[in-house]
């Protein structure tokens, strides 16, 4: 069989190729094969001529026993440990791990029929064994690291879920404290509008306590209503407001169509546009314009949000929404405030999108398909 495998061992990797490329989503190319088909003949290969030498020992150090050898891999299974994990790096699945071994198992017996060279019983246990060997490696290491790389994504999942509650959570207290503060400077009464604003965040404080308590239990409920965004935008304005003089900037707010409505999670949507605004307020220049308008555009409403920051640095605009990403040097945050509202808005189909305007500033623009009233 050795003879055989070397005088035919590129017309053999030229049919596992074909093989490869019949099956979906799937291309053999060099890199894949690297550590697959063409190693393993030629190990194949190797194994066969010792074994046909009588050197037991030097077939086992390329091949492995038969049931592999968990105290330390021959070489076969380090090339095969190899080529499962790069399978995993270009994003395929278990069974083609097992193609890639059986394509080659086919193509050798095919190709012996078609010449009519048979094979001794000896020799095929030994194509067995090496199979045997190498699939196992092969799907170990592909395993293996398939669940580290799970792993660790189920861990920022859970990083990044706690993040999610902790900046909203410190949103709305935020909120809070500076309409108490006002509210003590000024000596207003709680009855007041800046009175309601504390109302206001003290509610989507126990509902974001609440909500994250219910998901836990049952899941994430469909908490959507269709509302005015007049009233809306008026809501976002007033804790806004708080929070541009805080930063020492002009919130205008033009007058919005009181028949224009959406249907979203209104607090959801209220505290993806407070990230957005207060987003607005730390990148402004000082005594500049932060500009919140909605209108109709066809069937969508937009919501957008204009700051004065001088322009957005060159670069892709849409890395901005990455989680964890800051782009000031000012660390206090989490950089989850952008993809917060991306989330929040795209699960109520909607869009999320930055529009630069260069040596101004940059434009966040919100779209909800628009709904009657």
């Amino acid at each position: 069989m050795h003879t055989f495998l070397k005088h035919n061992r590129h017309e053999l990797i030229e049919r596992c190729k074909v093989k490869v490329a019949q099956r979906p989503k799937r291309a053999a190319t060099a890199k894949q094969l690297e550590n697959g088909v063409p190693m393993f003949l030629d190990q194949l290969t190797r194994t066969l001529e010792a074994e046909q030498a009588n050197e037991a020992d030097q077939s086992m150090q390329i091949s492995g026993p038969a049931g592999g050898d968990v105290r330390a891999l021959s070489e076969m299974g380090v090339s095969a440990t190899a080529h499962g994990k790069q399978l995993l790096k270009l994003g395929y699945t278990v069974d083609q791990v097992v193609h890639d071994y059986g394509d080659l198992c086919q193509a050798i017996t095919d190709l012996a029929f078609e010449r009519d060279a048979p094979f001794a019983v000896a020799e095929f246990r030994t194509l067995n064994r090496c199979l045997d060997n190498a699939i196992a490696d092969a799907v170990t290491e592909f395993s293996a690291q398939r669940d580290t790389k799970l792993a660790e994504l189920q861990a920022f999942e859970t990083i990044e879920r706690s993040g999610l509650l902790a900046h909203e959570l410190r949103n709305s207290l935020n909120t809070v404290v500076l309409a108490l503060r006002a509210i003590e400077l000024g000596n207003m009464p709680m009855t007041g509008a800046t009175g309601a604003v504390v109302k206001r965040a003290l509610t989507a404080l126990s509902n974001l306590i609440t909500r994250s308590v219910e998901e836990v239990r049952r899941g994430i409920p469909d908490q959507r209503e269709t509302f005015s965004v007049s009233e809306f935008i008026a809501d976002a304005e007033l804790a806004g407001q708080l929070d541009a003089t805080a930063a020492g900037v002009t919130l205008s707010v033009p007058p919005v169509n009181p028949t224009l409505a959406v249907r979203a999670n209104r607090e959801l949507l209220l505290s993806a546009l407070g990230n957005l605004l207060q987003n607005a307020f730390k990148f402004t220049h000082s005594e500049t314009e932060v500009t919140l308008k909605a209108y109709a555009f066809g069937e969508h409403v937009l919501i957008e949000v204009q700051d004065h920051c001088g322009g957005l640095p060159p670069g892709n605009a849409d890395s901005l929404f990455t989680p964890f990403t800051q782009r000031s040097d000012d660390k206090s945050g989490l950089g989850l405030g952008l993809s917060i509202a991306r989330s929040s808005i795209e699960a109520d189909d909607g869009t999320l999108s930055v529009r630069d305007v260069p040596g101004v500033g940059c434009v966040f623009t919100i779209s909800l398909p628009r709904h009657p009233l």
